[in-house]
């Protein structure tokens, strides 16, 4: 549509307004009292069945105007419904205004339900009232046999008018429904075993708990700048140290990096601390968390990213090290970081020259073996170099940490470390991450001294998970893209030119 075709359709519609005020009709009016959903009139319909009284509100879809007569849609939040009008019925004058409506109005139809001839289940309008006058049309939407189709279907513009695409695609709907539900699943789980649901600053005065870069902005009153969180752990942590032993938030995080089809700048996820327990137990208790999920969703094998994968099925566990071996055909016993370069340059994987043993095994993890885990396994033993929050895997060297991540579908999905509580180690630790960063790594974490001064008060040994939940949500909704499970996703400006 040009732009002089809508400007023209809006004044037109503007007129209608204009007439509707003259003729003492408010295009506007305060309320509706509706005594039904759509989906609870036709759920209802035999007890309602020539009853007068239903009384209904949604949008207008569709309209088929025969003379005194017509046939018409409306959609409310739970479904669309058949409306029979004639001008017997309601009265020349609302049959006139009827007639004059556009695709978009919101309409109040009071009635009683009847069957068509051809079966269908539908509202006899009795009594019809303006709700709200439409005055940018709507994409162009065609309806057959009650079919939609010539929709909307552009997915940029989709994801940038949410409101059309979710008034013109109602499946739309569906997903967002359905991520309520994993929510208030996952809310259930650790309500039930317990824990604590918490809420820490998303302002932060030092960022940290994750190797990312973050937004600053800055604070007028106090004068001092600011961080949007890339994850709450400290503080969780800081709130183990205080005394509760298990706790969990629903965190919106937000990291200044790039945005591709699993990652937005903007994003959700749960973070979750235990007292006395390590990654053993954790794994356990994710295993757990996704059963009680597929319970709820009475749904076992779910399609993402080509594949079907059946989350009730015990998930497979293997180290970062002996993956990597059989995938890169190494042998890790004699490797050193020279050696792992080598092996790096060998299979084309970008990394620097000054790469540590540990970021390298990381490189070689990424480009060899995520794309092979489908189904749902946990990788553990990560390197202590790239895991400065983790305990030391037990007897062991100090190269690796208790650490797992969990993929699915060649996509990570959950990470968890055995907490590191050695506030002396912890110190060395982000003290050799802040010389990093003073070398231009601006990913590498940031020193906190009042979380080491938090530690050094004592932590007992804990357990601690973060998981993304929008990526769990197209897993279990089977949409490729993060913006498909983002009601208003991050994107670029529109061109103008």
């Amino acid at each position: 549509m040009s732009e002089r075709t809508l400007n023209e359709i809006m004044d037109q519609r503007r007129a209608k307004i204009k007439s509707l005020l003259a003729e003492g009709i408010d295009p506007f009016p305060h309320n509706y009292n509706r005594s039904h959903l759509v989906e609870e009139a036709l759920e209802q319909f035999e007890e309602l069945e020539d009853q007068a009284g239903v009384s209904l509100a949604g949008r207008l879809m569709s309209r088929r105007v025969m003379g005194k007569a017509s046939f018409a849609n409306i959609m409310d939040g739970s479904g669309r419904i058949q409306l029979y009008l004639s001008r017997e019925d309601i009265g020349v004058e609302k049959y006139t205004m009827f007639k004059s409506l556009d695709i978009g109005d919101f309409l109040g139809v009071s009635g009683k339900m009847m069957t068509t001839r051809t079966g269908e289940k539908t509202l006899k309008v009795l009594e019809l009232t303006l709700l709200s006058k439409n005055i940018r049309p709507l994409p162009n939407v065609k309806e057959k046999d009650g079919q939609l189709f010539d929709g909307f279907e552009d997915k940029e513009q989709r994801y940038r008018k949410r409101y059309l695409d979710l008034i013109v695609n109602p499946e739309v709907k569906e997903t967002f429904i359905k991520r309520a539900k994993i929510y208030k699943s996952i809310r259930n789980f650790f309500d039930d075993n317990k824990y604590l649901e918490v809420e820490t600053p998303i302002l932060q005065p030092l960022y940290g708990g994750a190797s990312a870069r973050p937004f600053k902005t800055h604070h007028n009153a106090l004068d001092m700048p600011l961080f949007l969180r890339i994850a709450d752990e400290l503080y969780l942590k800081r709130l183990i140290i205080g005394g509760f032993e298990k706790v969990y938030e629903f965190s919106r995080n937000f990291r200044n990096e790039g945005m591709d089809r699993t990652h937005n700048p903007e994003f959700t996820a749960i973070e979750w601390y235990e007292a006395y327990v390590d990654y053993f137990y954790l794994m356990d208790q994710v295993e757990s968390l996704f059963k009680s999920l597929a319970k709820d969703l009475e749904q076992s094998v779910f399609s993402y990213n080509d594949c079907e994968v059946d989350i009730t099925k015990p998930f497979k566990r293997a180290t970062m090290a002996e993956l990597v071996q059989e995938y890169a055909d190494v042998d890790l016993s004699k490797a050193d970081a020279a050696e792992l370069l080598k092996v790096c340059r060998k299979h084309k994987i970008d990394a620097p020259g000054n790469a540590n043993y540990g970021q390298l095994l990381d490189a070689l993890f990424d480009e060899l073996v995520q794309p092979h885990l489908i189904d749902p396994t946990f990788v553990t033993e990560y390197p202590k170099a790239i895991s400065p929050l983790a305990k030391n895997k037990r007897d062991s060297d100090g190269t690796f940490v208790e650490r797992f991540e969990l993929f699915i579908a060649g996509n990570e999905f959950a990470n968890a470390f055995t907490e590191l509580n050695d506030p002396i180690d912890q110190r060395e630790r982000l003290e050799a991450q802040a010389a990093l960063r003073d070398a231009g790594d601006e990913e590498a974490q940031t020193l906190d001294e009042d979380f080491l001064q938090a530690i050094e008060y004592g932590m007992p040994p804990t357990g601690g998970v973060g998981m993304g939940l929008d990526r769990l949500v197209m897993l279990l909704t089977g949409n490729r893209s993060i913006r498909d499970v983002l009601l208003f996703p991050q994107m670029r400006p529109e061109s103008n030119g």
